[in-house]
């Protein structure tokens, strides 16, 4: 039995990381520490924590820790942790998105510049991201316009040049029309320019006009006149600030009572080439330093594509761990800064000023789809508690059901519950969303477990009308009026529409739809994955099992010695002394219980 109080007098005075475990042996929180001791404690030991970190204490069984020599390696430590095991009360990047990015692959005789999502270490010059692709595209157009470097993916000789050459759109460097040594100036340029480094380019291009015109090739000093003022327009379109240092992220934080927004922005040579932003629920009564630092731990984890600077509008705790981490990665100085005045101070407001818009955006558009239910539904108030109910099983056996929860127009996958079906043994969806629909009012009415909260103001059922009529049987038997809706799908296991009590399909908007759509996914997924979960568990269950002093490392142990019950049960007390962990008296039990 773990005595959390006992081992808290063991921690050590060391850094780390501490593994927070539920009841279920299922990790809910990562941590680092300077000092394990003292941080680990503080849990336990505060009054003063905050509604969250109370919930989450109060679901730790036992905690595990690992000791390292110092804070940098408990960082990494503790980035892989989460990431393997995305605990539910760290701050987690839901949305794995890739960018474009433009690369050079200055390797090859004569490169090449394409837009790639991926980047790979191979020696070429990758410059990013481009969060709007529309950008990327654009310069890449840009480039091969203005520079005819080749276009094709297969670079061979041929006969005779492509068409791109004939409309002047390409050097054919294939058929040797241009020397490497020429053609990797251009490439150098074209890196410059991507760079951020237009007056070099500048400078480099007003030499060669003059020379170009002090030989009289007026022509060629036109082209590259035009050349130069095609790349001053741009990069003074692209330009958004006076900061002239290369390669910075910006990031801005903004709070509401429902979620949490991250902006970052993406500036390369004092020119926005893209921004991005991502929302974390339950997080308001976290620390803006400690969301902003888990983010940057997260985002950055992976990427081969680090910045010089990260700016942020908020000391960081753990700034020089992180420092130190992201730069051995880069393999070049990575700082974060808190700028306090100037441009740099200007761009972090702007961040947060547009996380706070976007935030705002996002909450306006959920309001408009609650009045928008509450229209097509009929309804005296807005829906803004909504739950969903879906039944699984095969043929009638292993036959549960998941629920899930929307409020204010988000799912809230922390409150969803699976129920195993108790009163029906054969395949009989309506009875047993009957059933489970019953037992789900049971809690919020007769207070069994708060867990549930108070009642939905409508319910959604995943089906048509014989689990609409299911789902009014049980309400009824409470004389609850609460509205109840199907949730139809089409041939393609689309939602198509919302269904009444009296068969009518209601008309909703594509964006109502689509968010109904992703509310019937979850649900399906709950009760599907909780089917899986019994299904597996029945699957691997044996009569050791059932045998007092055996669990599943003992199990495991016997199986893979004997192969199977019966040549265990077969065996003699000798021989399963040679399993580890089985000792004369539990050996004799095996053999007594197994022989019954």
């Amino acid at each position: 039995m773990f005595n959390i109080e006992e081992q808290l007098k063991m921690l050590p005075d060391k850094p780390g990381v501490y593994i927070m475990h539920d009841i279920d042996d299922k990790i809910i929180y990562v941590g680092k520490a300077v000092n394990l001791k003292n941080r680990v404690r503080s849990y336990f030991r505060k009054t003063d924590k905050t509604e969250r970190i109370k919930r989450m204490v109060s679901l730790i069984d036992h905690f595990e820790y690992i000791v390292v020599d110092n804070e940098a390696e408990a960082l990494i430590l503790e980035c892989n942790l989460i990431k393997k095991n995305r605990p539910k009360f760290n701050v987690l990047l839901k949305d794995d998105k890739t960018y474009p990015y433009i690369k050079v692959d200055i390797k090859s005789d004569y490169p090449n510049v394409v837009i790639t999502r991926k980047i790979v270490n191979d020696g070429s010059k990758y410059f990013g991201p481009y969060a709007n692709p529309g950008a990327a595209k654009e310069m890449l157009d840009f480039i091969k316009q203005k520079y005819k470097i080749r276009q094709c993916k297969k670079f061979r000789s041929e006969t005779r040049p492509c068409l791109n050459y004939h409309i002047n759109r390409c050097l054919a460097p294939c058929m040797g029309y241009v020397s490497k040594e020429e053609y990797r100036k251009i490439i150098d340029e074209i890196i410059d320019l991507l760079d951020g480094k237009i007056e070099k380019i500048s400078k480099e291009l007003d030499k060669q006009m003059l020379e170009a015109a002090a030989n009289m090739e007026y022509e060629k000093a036109a082209s590259i006149r035009d050349r130069k003022l095609a790349i001053l327009r741009v990069n003074e379109k692209q330009k958004v600030s006076n900061i002239t240092e290369n390669n910075i992220d910006v990031i801005g934080i903004a709070k509401s009572e429902m979620e949490v927004c991250i902006e970052i922005f993406f500036v390369r040579g004092s020119k926005m080439v893209g921004r991005e932003h991502y929302f974390f629920t339950d997080l308001k009564e976290m620390e803006n330093q400690e969301i902003i630092s888990g983010f940057i731990k997260q985002y950055y984890m992976d990427s081969l594509n680090l910045p010089n600077k990260i700016m942020v509008g908020e000391e960081l705790e753990d700034k020089s761990a992180i420092e130190e981490w992201l730069s051995k990665q880069a393999g070049r100085k990575v700082e974060i800064k808190l700028p306090k005045k100037g441009e740099k101070l200007r761009f972090v407001e702007m961040a947060e000023n547009n996380a706070k818009i976007t935030l705002e955006n996002k909450e306006r558009d959920r309001s408009e789809i609650l009045v928008e239910l509450k229209e097509v539904l009929g309804l005296d108030k807005l829906p803004r508690k909504i739950e969903t109910y879906d039944i699984s099983n095969i043929s009638g056996e292993y036959m549960v059901a998941g629920m899930c929860v929307m409020i204010d127009g988000v799912i809230k996958k922390n409150l969803s519950r699976t129920f195993k079906i108790k009163t029906v043994f054969s395949q009989d969806d309506p009875r047993c969303m009957e059933e489970v629909i019953t037992r789900r009012l049971s809690h919020s009415i007769n207070k069994e477990d708060k867990g549930f909260g108070k009642l939905p103001d409508v319910i959604f059922a995943d089906g048509g009308i014989t689990q609409i009529r299911a789902t009014k049987t049980a309400i009824k038997k409470y004389e609850l009026n609460i509205p109840v809706f199907g949730m139809v799908k089409n041939d393609k296991h689309q939602t198509r529409a919302l269904m009444d009590e009296n068969r009518n399909e209601l008309e909703i908007s594509e964006n109502l739809k689509n968010l109904i759509t992703k509310f019937q996914d979850e649900v399906h997924d709950t009760a599907i994955s909780y089917h899986r979960k019994l299904r597996e568990k029945a699957i691997t269950k044996s009569e050791l099992d059932d045998i007092k002093g055996i669990g599943n490392t003992k199990k495991v142990a016997l199986l893979k010695e004997f192969g199977s019950i019966e040549k265990i049960r077969n065996s003699n007390v000798e021989e399963l002394e040679k399993v580890d962990g089985i000792n004369t008296n539990l050996a004799k039990k095996i053999l007594e219980e197994l022989n019954k």
